[in-house]
Order: C-alpha cells, then sequence, then structure tokens
C-alpha cells in the first residue's frame, strides 16, 4: 500500500471558505490530491482547517498549488504523513448517533433508537464517506422527510455518489416499491454498500424494493442509462461536479421529476442553481445545514 501524506492549513473560517471556492475554479487541478474543509470543533465554529490528501509525498509544485488558493499570503503549511490506516475509519471512530428527519443513524456501537415512527440505520465505520455525520449527508435526510411529507412519490430512485449507501436506503424506506440504483466513481463503495444494505435489510438486486449498485463517474454508466428516467434522483456529491452533470441529470429525469443536490457550500449555492436553472430546473425547497445548502429542485415542463 503506497504511503500517503497531505497538507495542512489552519485559517479563519471564511478564508477556507474563499479558499474551497477557488479550488473549484482551477481547470487542470490534479486529480489524485483531494481537497477538504471543515470546522476544528463546534464549539470553535470560526476555526476552520484545509485539508490536501496526497498519494505520495507532495512536491514542491502540490505545496505551491495548494498554497495559491488562498488569497494573498497563505497560512503556514504543514506536511504530514497519514498514518497507515483508512483515514475515513479513523475519523468516524466513536462518532455519536444523529437524528435527521425521519431517520437514526448509528454506529455498531450505539443501540437503535426506540422513538416510534423513526427507522434507525447502522452504518459502520467504512471506507466510504456518508455515515450521516456530515451536514450534507444529515441535510438530505431530512430533505427527503420533508419531500415524503409534502407528497413526493417516487417510482425510481437514483443516488449518485451514494458513498455507505445511507441516501439510498433511506429513499427506499420511504419510498419502499421504487426501483433504485446507488452508483459511486470510488469502486470500494460497491462492496460497503453491499454490506450495508445486508446489515439493515435491504437486497441487492433490480426488482422493486431492491437496490443496484453501480461503478460510475456521475450519470457514465450503461446501467444507471438504462434504468432510467429518474422522477427521483439524489447528488450528493461536490459543487464542481454538480455544476458538470447539470444537463447529464436533465436528460435523465423526466417533467416534475425531482432532484435533490447537496455537498455544496452555501456561497456555492448561486451557481449551482444557475447551472440548473439553465436546463429546466426551479427550486422546490432548501435546507441550510450549518456551512451547507440541501436544494430540493423539480425539473418543469419544457415545451
Amino acid at each position: 500500500m503506497a504511503d500517503s501524506w497531505k497538507l495542512i492549513a489552519h485559517a479563519p473560517k471564511g478564508v477556507v471558505h474563499a479558499a474551497l471556492l477557488a479550488h473549484e475554479d482551477v481547470e487542470e487541478w490534479d486529480p489524485e490530491i483531494v481537497v477538504t474543509g471543515h470546522e476544528i470543533a463546534e464549539d470553535r465554529p470560526d476555526e476552520w482547517v484545509l485539508e490536501a490528501y496526497l498519494p505520495r509525498r507532495p512536491r514542491k509544485e502540490d505545496r505551491e498549488s495548494f498554497a495559491a488558493l488562498f488569497a494573498g499570503k497563505p497560512p503556514a503549511l504543514v506536511t504530514e504523513k497519514v498514518r497507515p490506516a483508512d483515514w475515513v475509519t479513523e475519523s468516524q471512530r466513536g462518532v455519536e448517533p444523529i437524528r435527521a428527519g425521519r431517520f437514526y443513524v448509528h454506529t455498531p456501537d450505539h443501540l437503535p433508537s426506540a422513538e416510534p415512527g423513526v427507522t434507525s440505520f447502522e452504518i459502520p465505520a467504512s471506507q466510504a464517506f456518508g455515515t450521516g455525520q456530515h451536514a450534507t449527508t444529515a441535510g438530505c435526510l431530512a430533505m427527503l422527510s420533508a419531500m415524503k411529507r409534502r407528497g413526493v412519490a417516487a417510482r425510481n430512485v437514483a443516488d449518485i455518489g451514494t458513498g455507505t449507501g445511507l441516501l439510498a436506503f433511506a429513499a427506499l424506506k420511504l419510498w419502499p416499491r421504487a426501483h433504485a440504483v446507488a452508483s459511486d466513481i470510488d469502486p470500494v463503495c460497491a462492496p460497503v454498500v453491499a454490506e450495508n444494505a445486508e446489515r439493515n435489510g435491504f437486497r441487492i438486486g433490480a426488482r422493486p424494493g431492491e437496490l443496484a449498485v453501480a461503478v460510475a463517474a456521475g450519470m457514465d454508466d450503461r446501467r444507471l442509462r438504462e434504468c432510467g428516467p429518474y422522477d427521483l434522483l439524489i447528488a450528493n456529491i461536490l459543487a464542481g461536479p454538480l455544476v458538470e452533470l447539470a444537463p447529464d441529470f436533465a436528460d435523465s429525469m423526466p417533467p416534475r421529476g425531482n432532484l435533490v443536490l447537496a455537498g455544496l457550500l452555501a456561497a456555492q449555492e448561486r451557481a449551482v442553481r444557475a447551472a440548473y436553472r439553465a436546463v429546466g430546473f426551479a427550486l422546490a425547497g432548501r435546507i441550510v445545514n450549518g456551512d451547507w445548502s440541501i436544494l430540493w429542485l423539480r425539473r418543469r415542463f419544457i415545451g
């Protein structure tokens, strides 16, 4: 297993937000370098960190590219070797359960909820994102619950960038007779989704109420194309890919189809909404969870 490294920069929240926006605008960013930003702790909401994960020891040009994301003088950069363990799993150990919408998400270290009318999902720390702890995932759970409450019906569902499968499971719980497919660009997610499906009582398959799994970049997969069009499509990824995928999502959905978008900072919302307005979507609902926006869009009739 190759060594992994990361570059770290601590800065105020606004500075890190601006750096994340700058990263979205870099057209030739090295795809092997994954950039993330987050607050240090809940009780220190204005103290943030920007991190870049690399599959190699950072080179001079890597440090320069990372530093260039900051306007003016960049903060001090720290280079750190990532321990030979899955850093996603390590970051999720000991996390507390969350309650979002109709759902309660917990790790195996915690018991399911005893609250009537609440569905519990057991999602262990894993090699994939999407345990419900991040504000975007929790916001999607709340948004799906609100859509069900407002009478949305879903017969054909896609969860793009599924990670652990959690949002697909939530959709199947809300619309149990739907056809559903979950996809992710990361091949490691397929066995993770299959394991979590078994853990939570879902079957992998292509019949109503079952979950098909695909490994794909965006909608670039035969199974995804064949299973469409989708009257409910969920995409919790990043603002840049959401903008790029707007035409493909539009082509995969019928008029009045419902689209849930997440993974975008509130500061990135205007650009994402503009991209989807251009291909025929209108805003139906919006949740702001911390610094993140969760959007419910509905496709208009094009005539």
